[in-house]
């Protein structure tokens, strides 16, 4: 059979790890597939910067997006990054060219994933991102395949391993979040600009992806509510494992009576659930479904060699002519449903108040929950104060989302409260 010819477009540390395994494990490959994987093209902005892998005798393009073109190709590898520009007109041209991508651009396919999808589907084409979710997790690959004879009723997880680190870290040394976030840097686990990642966007382009194949819906990230870490406390981790909990970001899409519900934001978790245990850089992803239950995947979910090892399946399937739909079914059975709205969210919450130390507080925090039908199931209060002021914490009763905002926007306009109430979900997962 003639090799699978790929064309390569970005050639930073993902690619060049693409390039890699490629390379280096050729017969390994063609063991398994049956059929050589050639590397015939490559692009990227510096020809002479040293890779760690010899590309001698393939060809070069400066203009990625000419290389998804013109390339001796069937396939192209978009892995430049970015929802939009130069990434976005290489999977156009490839499409429109008559070659299958693949890509680990989560936001590209979390803004575009719907028209990219029509646009493959239309050219017989197969568009394929296994690495755009949780890295070298087959997550993907298991709710298109593995669970495919399964309704699938929630997928949740921890999709984004520098928050999972800030966090755990945190956690185990007792320090604030700006000084791990720091560390975090150094390290190489976040960005210079790490906004994408503690703001919880990352996080929501992959929900917003697994939300679609999942449930067999067109891709809505507009539909996703997203918070992110920045806001939680070396106080509130402590007084999480007291309660005995842990705090984790959390991506949740629930296919519910109403809708399909998605959202992203720091939750607190048993200790005792599967996602309390996941901690550093690791993700893991939990679904629930009729025939399996209860299934868990957990892996690295980022770095350069799980992505590309997730790529590589990729060109594996499309080699072995296995192309599925791009989200589970065909683009004219994509459902349209109908967004809930997290006001209609039901479960218990963690309420942190920095209050002056000074009689009557309590009370009157007291009758803003009363008035919101919200009540106190434990209170912690540490230590006394003769100027500053001490932290209450209120575990409260299942009670429902909007009742509890309502209640946290009056306790904030008391003279007492001296900062914004921290208010933290309690997920029973």
């Amino acid at each position: 059979m003639a090799p699978l010819r790929v064309a390569i477009a970005g050639l930073g540390t993902v690619g060049a790890a693409v390039a890699d395994i490629i390379l280096s494990r050729n017969t390994l490959i063609n063991a398994r597939c049956g059929r050589e994987i050639l590397i015939s093209a490559v692009s990227a902005r510096d020809r002479h910067r040293d890779r760690g892998v010899d590309l001698t005798g393939i060809d070069w393009f400066e203009d990625a997006a000419e290389m998804a073109m013109q390339a001796d190709a069937e396939v192209v590898l978009e892995l430049i990054g970015g929802e939009e520009g130069i990434a976005k007109t290489v999977c156009e041209n490839a499409i429109s060219s008559g070659r299958h991508v693949v890509t680990a651009n989560k936001a590209l396919l979390a803004m575009h994933g719907t028209a990219l999808a029509k646009a493959a589907e239309n050219a017989s084409v197969g568009l394929l991102y296994e690495a755009s979710v949780a890295g070298g997790i087959p997550v993907i690959k298991s709710l298109r395949e593995g669970f495919a004879g399964n309704k699938i009723s929630s997928v949740h997880g921890i999709l984004n391993g520098t928050c999972n680190y800030i966090l755990t870290t945190m956690r185990e040394t007792g320090r604030e979040f700006d000084d791990v976030l720091t560390e975090a840097q150094d390290l190489g686990y976040a960005e210079a600009d790490p906004s994408v990642d503690v703001d919880g966007i990352d996080a929501a382009h992959k929900l917003a992806l697994l939300a679609s194949v999942a449930f067999g819906a067109e891709v809505n990230f507009h539909a996703v509510h997203v918070e992110g870490i920045q806001f939680i406390s070396a106080d509130d981790i402590a007084f999480a494992s007291e309660l005995g909990y842990r705090i984790k970001l959390l991506g949740i899409a629930n296919q519910t009576e109403l809708g399909v519900e998605q959202r992203v934001h720091p939750a607190m978790v048993p200790i005792d659930s599967p996602l309390a245990h996941v901690e550093g850089v690791f993700n893991a992803v939990v679904v629930e479904a009729d025939a399996i239950g209860t299934s868990v995947l957990q892996g690295k979910g980022a770095g350069a060699k799980p992505t590309a090892s997730a790529v590589v399946s990729d060109l594996i399937d499309i080699a072995r002519n296995t192309v599925l739909p791009t989200f589970s079914v065909p683009l004219s059975e994509l459902s349209q449903p109908k967004t809930v709205s997290l006001d209609n969210r039901q479960g218990p919450y963690y309420l942190r108040l920095m209050v002056l130390d000074r009689p009557g507080v309590i009370a009157d925090v007291s009758a803003a929950l009363k008035e919101e039908g919200v009540s106190v199931e434990v209170l912690l209060q540490r230590g006394r104060s003769e100027e500053g002021s001490v932290p209450v914490v209120l575990k409260l009763h299942e009670t429902v989302e909007a009742n509890v905002r309502r209640a946290v926007e009056q306790i904030a306009q008391l003279d007492s409260v001296v900062e914004r109430p921290c208010m933290i979900r309690i997920e029973e997962l």
